[in-house]
């Protein structure tokens, strides 16, 4: 299982960044929580014009079966949960080490959609 997660910075102890396309990072892990890869979004932020379109499409690329985030709007949320890549919410205020281990301590390892339904959430 790959994991994405939207961040400030590039190293576990960056804040986990609310914003879904327009995060500064997007940090790809294994399922060992091993980071695979810092994606740079900033560039992508300032210049391209639908940065979700995007940021799916980069998801998928990178072979991403879940995502970390604050924040998602409903085109993306189609788009990803089209793709199967599950979304786990509301995981701002903490760090990306913070939210990769709660993710831990709430999913089973069959990892199935339900084992992480209790750590996600849809925005209100």
């Amino acid at each position: 299982m790959r994991i994405a997660v939207t961040a400030t910075g590039t190293k576990l102890d960056s804040e986990v960044d609310p914003r879904f396309a327009r995060a500064c990072y997007i940090l790809i892990f294994d399922s060992e929580g091993m980071l695979v890869e810092a994606v740079d979004n900033r560039r992508n932020v300032a210049t391209v014009h639908s940065p979700s379109a995007y940021v799916c499409k980069l998801l998928v690329e990178k072979k991403v079966d879940l995502l970390l985030t604050g924040t998602c709007g409903t085109a993306a949320l189609k788009s990803l949960s089209t793709a199967g890549i599950r979304v786990a919410f509301e995981t701002w205020g903490t760090t990306v080490r913070g939210a990769l281990e709660q993710l831990r301590v709430d999913a089973k390892p069959s990892e199935s959609p339900a084992a992480v339904s209790h750590f996600t959430s849809r925005p209100g």
